[in-house]
């Protein structure tokens, strides 16, 4: 059942950079961990990056680390994901999802997700 809102994705070449959104009208988004997942056709889902509560610590998976930002505003109740360095391997659909715990494994069952926006790395 999706309950998040993701928009922001779309066709970016190799190098580039694009901001990903998540907001929802049902949930109170600073009442959970906020997390990117991402899956690529034909692989599994795999953690991107994760938020506290108050966005006062983050986590990022190795391939994320370094080159995308998560943050949040949660007087506008959305969470961010900022990607620079884009590369073709990143390619995927990203969801957004909640969790009252932080969840390192995206094949972990989470609380609330998005319906997923899709980013194309290609030139």
């Amino acid at each position: 059942q999706v309950q998040l809102v993701e928009s922001g994705g779309g066709l970016v070449a190799p190098g580039g950079s694009l901001t990903l959104s998540c907001s929802s009208s049902e949930f109170i988004l600073s009442n959970y961990w906020m997390h990117w997942v991402r899956q690529a056709p034909g692989k599994q889902r795999e953690f991107v990056a994760g938020i506290t509560f108050r966005g006062t610590s983050t986590h990022y998976s190795p391939s994320s680390k370094g080159r995308f930002t998560i943050s949040r505003d949660n007087g506008k109740n959305t969470v961010y994901l900022q990607m620079n360095s884009l590369k073709p391997e990143d390619t995927a659909v990203y969801y957004c999802a909640a969790d009252s715990r932080l969840k390192l494994s995206a094949t972990a069952p989470f609380q609330i997700w998005g319906q997923g926006t899709q980013v194309t790395v290609s030139s």
